[in-house]
C-alpha cells in the first residue's frame, strides 16, 4: 500500500513527448498531448493513469493468491457508479492468472449531488443473484468515511455469504469515521475532494483517465 503525494507544480503537468520518455500521443500522464476538455478544471493530479494499472495489477495478484484453492470462483460486487472503471480493469487483471470470478453490480448510495457523505444509506440498485455460501469480494472505488461501506459489508453478510472481503483502489485515512475491514487496499490519499477513474462530482469527470482535484472556480460555478 503506498501513500501518495501530490504531483508538484499545482496543475496538470506539461505533457511529455518522446523526448521526455512519455508516449508521442500521451504525457506521461496518460493525458492526449493535445489537451482533453477537463484539462482546464484540473488543479493537480493525486494519481497518474500509470500507477492506477500498476496497482490494478498488483491488487489483483494479491486477490489471486488469496483464493487460490476457492472451487467455485469468486463473485466480484462492483459499488456503482464510482467502481465501474476500476471493477473493469481489475476483473480482467484478476483473469489473467485467476480464479474465475463472476460479476455482480450494486448500486448504494450516500452522496447525492454533493461532496460529503449523508450517513443516509439507500439502495438504488441490488444483488440480482443468491450470494449465500459464495465467496464475495467487494470492489469499491475509494474509502471516505467508511459510512456506506460498513452498512454493505453487514447487508452481504447477513445473506449468507461464505466471506466477505473489499479492494479498494483508493482511502482517505484521515477522513474515516466508522472502522471498516479493507483487506485490500491501493493507495492512501489526502483527505480532498477528488475526481477521475470513475469518481465524479455532478456525474461529471468519471472518464477523466488520472485522479485529481477539481480547481475551486469549477465548484463555485457548479
Amino acid at each position: 500500500m503506498a501513500f501518495v503525494e501530490f504531483i508538484p507544480g499545482g496543475t496538470v503537468p506539461k505533457r511529455a513527448g518522446p523526448a521526455d520518455g512519455g508516449h508521442p500521443a500521451y504525457g506521461r500522464l496518460g493525458v492526449m498531448a493535445d489537451g482533453s476538455w477537463y484539462d482546464a478544471d484540473i488543479d493537480h493530479v493525486i494519481i497518474s493513469e500509470a500507477q492506477i494499472r500498476e496497482k490494478t495489477a498488483e491488487l489483483a495478484k494479491q486477490v489471486s493468491a488469496d483464493y487460490a484453492d476457492v472451487d467455485d470462483g469468486l463473485l466480484l460486487v462492483c459499488v456503482l457508479k464510482g467502481a465501474v472503471m476500476f471493477m473493469a480493469d481489475f476483473a480482467r487483471a484478476l483473469g489473467r492468472s485467476g480464479p474465475p470470478a463472476e460479476l455482480e453490480f450494486m448500486a448504494v448510495s450516500s452522496y447525492g449531488q454533493g461532496t460529503t457523505s449523508s450517513g443516509v444509506v439507500r439502495i438504488l440498485k441490488d444483488l440480482d443473484r443468491d450470494i449465500a455460501g459464495r465467496h464475495v469480494v467487494v470492489v469499491e472505488d475509494i474509502v471516505d468515511s467508511g459510512l456506506t461501506l460498513s452498512w454493505l459489508l453487514r447487508y452481504l453478510e447477513s445473506r449468507s455469504a461464505a466471506s466477505v472481503e473489499v479492494v479498494a483502489l483508493f482511502r482517505k485515512p484521515d477522513a474515516v469515521k466508522v472502522p471498516v475491514p479493507v483487506k485490500y487496499v491501493g493507495f492512501d490519499i489526502p483527505t480532498e475532494f477528488v475526481v477521475g477513474y470513475g469518481l465524479d462530482f455532478g456525474e461529471r469527470y468519471r472518464e477523466v483517465p488520472y485522479v485529481g482535484v477539481l480547481k475551486p472556480e469549477v465548484y463555485a460555478r457548479a
